[in-house]
């Protein structure tokens, strides 16, 4: 790790740890608590631990950009880290040559601690580099941002945000000109630079310095920064709205819903589309409505987790809501809960909602006459092929991606050189991308969609429960599971690394009583256009997929789920660590004869798995 002049691999946490404390400046906010940290005795290892959790490494800058916790040191967010990373991506910007500064970059931010002052820094980083800023006057959403670079016409973007991560994260995520999140050959580019770079001596360490030490510089400052007006939030809510399936007397807009920004950048935008297309009965949890950094309310704004629906449901009791929707900090995130048959509120996984709005979008299409003859979808690798399943009954191709939204909507160009035309993209973990001019997941135009459905089916007497229950009659009894181990510090990521390579080294030839007929591993990455027999037809791309640390493997199927659609099986789970939380994730899915059959043989098949994987120490 070399950082400028200084090689941080030649020291210790010592020196690493003296080092900063030698250079930050006197009356910087993070300065005491480093200083308490330093002041250890021997004897007491919980801080010794945390010095060492906080210096064993830099953070890195991958194709998410940084996050990490905050605090003082090379692998937290602070001034220093978020500043060099910013310093950095103007250098590179600038060896792109002056039009690619002239285009500027979009700032925006979420509503985290310090997200506003890194926001602010990041935009007079910028400028001291001759490049035009546009910030907004308050957090946006991660999407807003993402379509407004296309917009704009901007050469980059960053957003200050953690997403869905614990009070105590925030995050740096970089956009490049397509208006996704920076390409893996961009990033390396980017990261080149941020690495050339001491963290306190280069061409904006007075800036940081002041931010640092708790001054705060007004974009009103800088003539290179601009403050964007709400006519930009009006056209990104214009591109949401203008995705309408259905409208009007289609719809029962007098649905009881409700709706959660758990604290964060979707209040204001979710509430103006519910307003604007109509819906006459909704709710919003009034403690979750407005900005909390500490998330007090909810404590893991995970609209994943269903411990964050908790204060939605006693809403919905109380008003009778049919569905009960959540967006994450940054508004990208989109979660749901449904009424079930047993009057009470059932959380969907990502998958289930996804089948949700894959069916209602096709459906809709088809029945008004416009669903094209060259349609295409995008999904993740780790994603259901129950999907799959439904697209290619609507004559629509379902392609593949690695996960995220720089994969996912990344493949927008490529459908286009093919002439295909993109209809819809999403991933497991709760991201929906509906609109080819928001090239990043969309909580509020997902929103939009669901409760459109909602109202839809509601006008034909059906709740989105039944719907899902006919889409596994029609499709399969499917079962989605997405469990996770989180695994942190320099000892939990190392331990990762051990699971990995132990199940490459002796990967399972049986699991619950199924044969495993294929291993796909994407370390190296690979191509496939739907000819090569040899590779199943589930994985159909469009583009090649880069290589990327997973793995996954396809199990046998029997009786009446044997050989759905030209002998490919439903049945198979996915292992990969993540790329920006400490975790290992897992997949699995299984298509069986009835949904409880389904539900018990994922239960074995992940019994089994968990289990080598857990023996790794």
């Amino acid at each position: 790790m070399t950082t400028g002049t200084t090689d941080f691999n030649l020291m210790n946490i010592e020196q690493r740890t003296g080092y900063w404390r030698e250079h930050m400046r006197a009356g910087s906010i993070f300065e005491a608590e480093l200083t308490a940290l330093s002041e250890c005795g021997e004897e007491d290892e919980a801080k010794k631990a945390e010095l060492n959790d906080r210096f064993y490494k830099e953070l890195s800058f991958g194709t998410a950009g940084l996050r990490g916790k905050i605090g003082a040191g090379s692998n937290r967010m602070n001034f220093h880290t978020v500043g060099r990373a910013a310093q950095g991506i103007a250098d590179y910007i600038n060896s792109c040559g002056k039009d690619a500064a002239a285009k500027g970059v979009v700032i925006a931010h979420d509503p985290r601690h310090f997200s506003k002052e890194f926001s602010l820094l990041t935009a007079h980083i910028f400028a001291k580099n001759g490049i035009k800023a546009y910030i907004f006057s308050d957090m946006r959403p991660t999407p807003e941002l993402a379509y407004i670079i296309r917009l704009l016409g901007t050469v980059s973007g960053v957003n200050i945000t953690a997403s869905h991560n614990p009070r105590e994260y925030n995050g740096f995520k970089a956009y490049w000109e397509d208006g996704c999140q920076v390409s893996s050959k961009v990033a390396d580019g980017m990261t080149e630079c941020i690495f050339n770079l001491d963290y306190f001596s280069h061409k904006t360490s007075d800036i940081i310095d002041a931010f640092a030490s708790g001054k705060t510089i007004g974009a009103e400052d800088e003539a290179l920064i601009t403050v964007l007006g709400p006519e930009y939030d009006e056209k990104y809510l214009q591109a949401i709205e203008s995705l309408a399936i259905h409208a009007g007397d289609d719809l029962d807009l007098s649905i009881p819903l409700v709706y959660t920004p758990l604290n964060g950048a979707g209040s204001i935008p979710f509430s103006r589309m519910l307003k604007d297309r109509g819906f006459s009965n909704w709710h919003i949890v009034e403690e979750q409505k407005d900005p909390d950094p500490d998330f007090t309310t909810v404590g893991y704004p995970n609209p994943e987790a269903p411990a964050a629906f908790k204060m939605s449901e006693e809403l919905g009791r109380k008003v009778g809501a049919e569905l009960i929707m959540a967006t994450d900090p940054d508004a990208d995130r989109f979660a749901i809960e449904l009424l079930g048959e047993d009057g009470e509120y059932v959380p969907l996984n990502g998958n289930q909602t996804g089948y949700i709005l894959v069916n209602y979008i096709l459906e809709g299409m088809k029945d008004a006459g416009t669903l094209p003859d060259n349609g295409a979808m995008v999904k993740s690798i780790v994603t259901s092929t129950m999907s799959s399943r439904m697209a290619e009954a609507y004559g629509v191709n379902m392609y593949e991606s690695l996960t995220g939204f720089k994969n996912i909507c990344g493949q927008i160009p490529f459908l286009e050189e093919n002439k295909k035309k993109y209809l819809f993209g999403y991933e497991e973990s709760v991201g929906y991308a509906a609109c080819p001019d928001i090239r990043d997941k969309d909580g509020i135009s997902a929103g939009m969609l669901v409760a459109e459905a909602a109202a839809y089916y509601r006008k034909k007497g059906k709740t989105l429960w039944q719907v899902l229950m006919g889409l596994y009659e029609k499709y399969g009894y499917y079962a989605e599971d997405e469990p996770n181990l989180i695994l942190e510090g320099e000892a939990g990521a190392a331990r990762i690394s051990r699971m990995m390579e132990q199940i490459r080294k002796n990967p399972p030839s049986e699991v619950a009583g199924k044969k495993v007929l294929k291993v796909l591993d994407y370390k190296d990455g690979y191509f496939y256009d739907g000819k090569d027999e040899d590779i199943l037809k589930n994985t159909k791309s469009i583009a090649p997929i880069p290589g990327t640390n997973a793995l996954r493997f396809f199990l046998e199927e029997e009786g009446d789920n044997a050989g759905a659609s030209g002998g490919d099986p439903d049945t198979w789970f996915a292992i990969r660590p993540s790329g920006t939380e400490p975790k290992i994730k897992f997949y699995f899915y299984t298509r069986q004869s009835s949904r409880e059959d389904a539900l018990e043989t994922n239960k074995r098949i992940r019994e089994d798995i968990l289990s080598v994987i857990e023996s790794v120490e």
